[in-house]
C-alpha cells in the first residue's frame, strides 16, 4: 500500500486547532456557520482529504485541475511533485524532491499549514474583532489582519454591529510584527486607514496588480518613537500566485486575485486596516458593552466641555497628554484662558467611529466631525484623540487633527 505520511502530517496539525470560539458570558463556543467557498483553501483541504484515504490518483486529479486554475501557485506544484513521487515510493514528508532548497520547502511547508488553518478556523458569526468597536454610517467595510495566522478578515459594517464577510491568506513582514524602526523588516501592529490607491499603471511588476497605502506611522507611532514609511497592502508579481506567510519587507502582500476582490471594498482615506499579532474576539453581548461604555466616555467631555466648568472638562485628559509640542499643562492653561472668555459653548459630534488597538496599550483611537459654537467663535474639524485607560478610566492622551 502506498502511503504519504506528509498528508497525514498535515493534518493532524489542522485537525486539533478548534474552530475560533466565540468567547461569552457563558463560557461557551459556538460552532462557527458556512459561508462561501474560501478558495484554495478549500480546494487544499479537499486534496488532503483524499491523500489521508490513500486515494493519490484523486488528490493529483485535483491537484492538477487546481494548477491550472493558478500555473503560478508554487505550493501546489510541490504537492503534484510529491504525489508524483509516491506512485513509486514512500514520502516521509512534504517536499521529497532531491536537491530540494530546504529554505523554500520551510517556506512552503508554512504556507500550506497556514491555509489549512484558515479553512477550519473561519470566524463566527457570534463573534466580532474586539478593535471594531463603532464604524461612521459612510464607511462600509474595515479590515483586520492576523499576522500570526497570516490571515486578512473584512468586516462589513452593518446596523447590529460587523459582519464577516471574507477573509485571504496574506504574507507579512519577514522578522514578524511590532515594527519599530525603518528597515527592520517587522509588520506594524496598530489602527491605520487606507490612505490612497495606486494602481498597476503607476508601479512596477513587483507589487502586482496595485497598492493602497496606509498611514504607518500614526499618531501613537510617532509618540512611542517608532518610524519608517512605505506600508501598503500589495499584490505579487506577475509569476508569483502567492508568498510565504513571512516574506514582505513590512507591507501586507495578497495576492492578485485576492487584493482585486479585496479592492472594491477598500475606501482610500476612510477604510480602517487594524493590524494585530492575534485577534481578540468578543461575543457580540460584550462587544455591545464595551462601545456603550466608551460613547458614554465620549458624550460626557462632550457635555463637560459645553458645560464651561474647565476642572470638569480637564478630568477627561491625562496627565500624559501630548499633541504636537503641546503637553497636558500647556493645554490646561489654554483651555482656561479660552473658557474665560465664553458665554456658551455648543459641542456637536457626528460620524463617529471608535477602533481599540491592539498593540500592547489599552488604548482606542475615535475618530469624528466636530461642529464646535460659542459666543465668538464657531468652527468645523474631522478631529481624532487617542483614549488610554489610566486607574480604571478612559483618559484622552492625544487630540488632534485628523
Amino acid at each position: 500500500m502506498r502511503r504519504l505520511a506528509f498528508g497525514g502530517l498535515l493534518l493532524t496539525i489542522v485537525a486539533v486547532s478548534p474552530a475560533l470560539p466565540v468567547p461569552g458570558r457563558s463560557g461557551t463556543a459556538t460552532p462557527p456557520p458556512t459561508y462561501s467557498d474560501a478558495g484554495i483553501e478549500a480546494q487544499l483541504a479537499r486534496i488532503y482529504a483524499e491523500i489521508e484515504k490513500n486515494r493519490i490518483e484523486q488528490a493529483l486529479s485535483l491537484t492538477e485541475a487546481l494548477l491550472r486554475q493558478h500555473p503560478n501557485f508554487r505550493l501546489g506544484h510541490l504537492i503534484k511533485g510529491d504525489l508524483l513521487l509516491a506512485r513509486s515510493r514512500p514520502i516521509s514528508t512534504m517536499g521529497n524532491a532531491a536537491n530540494a532548497p530546504a529554505d523554500r520547502l520551510a517556506d512552503l511547508r508554512e504556507e500550506a499549514v497556514a491555509r489549512l488553518q484558515a479553512n477550519r478556523q473561519r470566524p463566527s458569526a457570534n463573534a466580532v474583532p474586539r478593535y471594531l468597536l463603532q464604524m461612521p454610517p459612510d464607511q462600509k467595510y474595515a479590515v483586520v489582519v492576523d499576522t500570526q495566522k497570516a490571515r486578512l478578515y473584512v468586516y462589513q459594517n452593518e446596523q447590529n454591529g460587523p459582519r464577516f464577510v471574507a477573509d485571504y491568506y496574506i504574507s507579512h513582514g519577514k522578522l514578524g510584527a511590532d515594527k519599530a524602526r525603518e528597515g527592520d523588516k517587522k509588520t506594524p501592529v496598530g489602527v491605520y486607514h487606507v490612505t490612497t490607491s495606486l494602481p498597476r499603471q503607476k508601479l512596477t511588476d513587483f507589487y502586482g496588480s496595485g497598492a493602497f497605502p496606509i498611514n504607518y506611522p500614526n499618531e501613537w507611532d510617532k509618540r512611542q518613537g517608532r518610524n519608517g514609511h512605505g506600508i501598503w497592502l500589495h499584490g505579487t508579481p506577475s509569476d508569483t500566485f502567492s508568498r510565504p506567510p513571512k516574506a514582505s519587507d513590512g507591507c501586507v502582500v495578497l495576492a492578485n486575485q485576492d487584493l482585486d476582490a479585496l479592492a472594491k471594498n477598500l475606501q482610500p482615506g476612510l477604510t480602517p486596516v487594524i493590524i494585530s499579532n492575534e485577534i481578540e474576539w468578543l461575543s457580540l453581548d460584550d462587544w455591545r458593552s464595551e462601545r456603550a461604555a466608551l460613547n458614554k466616555k465620549i458624550d460626557d467631555w462632550r457635555t463637560d466641555w459645553e458645560s464651561r466648568d474647565t476642572g470638569r472638562y480637564l478630568r477627561h485628559y491625562s496627565k500624559k497628554f501630548q499633541s504636537g509640542k503641546q503637553g497636558y499643562e500647556e493645554f490646561a492653561q489654554q483651555k482656561r484662558q479660552v473658557n474665560a472668555g465664553k458665554e456658551w459653548i455648543k459641542v456637536k459630534t457626528d460620524n463617529l467611529s471608535m477602533f481599540r488597538n491592539p498593540g500592547k496599550e489599552d488604548l482606542v483611537v475615535v475618530t469624528f466631525e466636530q461642529d464646535y459654537r460659542s459666543n465668538n467663535l464657531s468652527n468645523q474639524m474631522k478631529k481624532r484623540q487617542y483614549w488610554i485607560r489610566e486607574d480604571g478610566t478612559w483618559k484622552i492622551v492625544y487630540e488632534g487633527a485628523a
